[in-house]
C-alpha cells in the first residue's frame, strides 16, 4: 500500500551490479536500528545470497523467535538460489539450459515453473522486451564491457538464433519445459531476486511475524507497517532527483532498475549494460526505472521491462498488472526528467 500522507525524497539504485543504500528513517544512526513505543529494538540480519546482500528487518518482541523466523527466511533463499541461479553450473536453472535443443521436456520443481510462466507472460505482453532466454546476450556484452568494444556482427547473429521467448516451451499440465534451440542460455536476473523475498515473507508469515521487510539486493518486499507507524519510510539510495518521492510503505514491493551510471560508450554512442532482446543491443538511452507493485516477482520484472520498453510503451503494461506506481528517469543533455505513472492519480 502506497501511503500519501508523506511527500517522500527518493534516490534511485540500479540493479543488476549496483548496490541499492536502502535507509530506513524509522532507524537512528548508520547501523540502521530504532526504537518502537516499547521496550525492544527491531532487528536487523544479513546475508550474502543470489551474488548480493540480502537483509531482513523484523518488529517484534520476541527476538529469539526473530532469529529463528530469520534464519529460516535466509535458508529459504539460499534453496531457491539452487534453483534459479545462472552462475551455480549445478543448479536447476543451468541444468535446464544444458539440456536445450533436445525434443524431450525437462521436468522442473514448482517454483521454477512459476517463475518462467509469470516470465513468459509478461514476455508476451512487452512484445519480447522482457525475455529470460536472454542469457547468449547477456554474456556477449559482458565481454564488450570489459573490453570497451562492441560485440562483432557475426557473434550477435549467433547468439539471436538462441534468443527468443517462443523458444521455451512451457507443459503446465506435467510442469515441464523444453528449450527448443541447442546451446540456449536463460537468465532470471530481472525477477528470481524478487521472487525470493516473496517467498521469504512468506516464510516470516507462517511464523507468525508480520511486522517485517526484506531487502533483496535493492528488492524490497515490504509487509505490515512498524508498531505505531504508517508505513515503512525508505530512502533509497542512488540518482536524486528532486521530484521523487518520500517512501512510506507497507503491504507492496519496490523495484528499481537502471543504467544512469553502469554504461559502454563506443564512438560517441552509448550502450547500457541492460540489453534490448529484440535488437540484441543495449539501450542507448540512459535511464532508470522504480516500480511499485503488489510483489516483489511482479516490481522486479517490471522495473527491467520498463527500463528497455520506455514510459509511454510501458503505460499499458503497468495498468494491465495493477501496479500502485511507477517514476521514470531519463538522462539527456545533461539533465535528467522525470516522468510519474500512478494507478490512481
Amino acid at each position: 500500500m502506497l501511503h500519501n500522507t508523506f511527500w517522500y525524497y527518493c534516490d534511485l539504485k540500479l540493479k543488476a551490479s549496483y548496490f541499492l543504500s536502502i535507509i530506513l528513517l524509522l532507524f537512528g544512526g548508520s547501523e540502521m536500528w530504532g526504537k518502537a513505543k516499547s521496550s525492544f529494538e527491531y532487528q536487523r540480519f544479513t546475508e550474502s545470497c543470489m551474488g548480493t546482500e540480502f537483509t531482513i528487518l523484523i518488529d517484534h518482541p520476541d527476538q529469539e523467535l526473530g532469529r529463528n523466523t530469520a534464519t529460516q527466511a535466509f535458508e529459504e533463499a539460499h534453496r531457491l538460489n539452487q534453483i534459479l541461479s545462472d552462475y551455480l553450473s549445478d543448479s536447476e536453472l543451468s541444468r535446464l539450459s544444458s539440456n536445450s535443443g533436445s525434443s524431450d521436456f525437462y521436468p522442473i520443481s514448482k517454483d521454477l515453473f512459476r517463475v518462467l510462466t509469470a516470465s513468459q507472460r509478461l514476455a508476451r505482453e512487452t512484445g519480447g522486451a522482457f525475455d529470460i532466454t536472454v542469457g547468449p546476450f547477456s554474456r556477449l556484452w559482458r565481454i564488450a564491457r570489459f573490453r570497451k568494444a562492441l560485440p562483432s556482427k557475426p557473434k550477435l547473429l549467433n547468439a539471436q538464433r538462441r534468443v527468443g521467448y517462443e523458444k521455451l516451451i512451457l507443459d503446465a499440465r506435467k510442469k515441464r519445459a523444453q528449450l527448443v534451440e541447442y546451446a540456449m542460455v536463460l537468465d532470471l536476473g530481472g525477477i528470481a531476486k524478487g521472487y525470493a523475498a516473496d517467498q521469504m515473507l512468506s516464510v516470516i508469515k507462517d511464523f507468525g511475524i508480520k511486522r517485517c521487510l526484506i531487502d533483496a539486493g535493492g528488492d524490497l518486499v515490504i509487509g505490515e507497517p512498524p508498531l505505531g507507524k504508517k508505513g515503512w519510510s525508505v530512502d533509497v539510495g542512488g540518482k536524486s532527483h528532486h521530484q521523487l518521492p518520500k517512501l512510506l510503505l507497507s503491504n507492496c514491493s519496490v523495484s528499481t532498475s537502471g543504467d544512469i551510471e553502469q554504461f559502454l560508450e563506443v564512438d560517441g554512442t552509448v550502450y547500457s549494460h541492460i540489453i534490448d532482446p529484440r535488437t540484441a543491443i543495449g539501450i542507448s538511452s540512459r535511464s532508470q526505472v522504480t516500480v511499485i507493485a503488489k510483489n516483489g516477482m511482479t516490481s522486479d520484472s517490471l522495473a527491467s521491462a520498463c527500463l528497455v520498453l520506455g514510459f509511454d510503451a510501458s503505460l499499458g503494461v503497468l495498468k494491465a498488472y495493477g501496479v500502485d506506481a511507477a517514476f521514470f528517469i531519463k538522462h539527456e543533455n545533461g539533465s535528467d526528467i522525470m516522468m510519474e505513472y500512478k494507478k490512481n492519480p
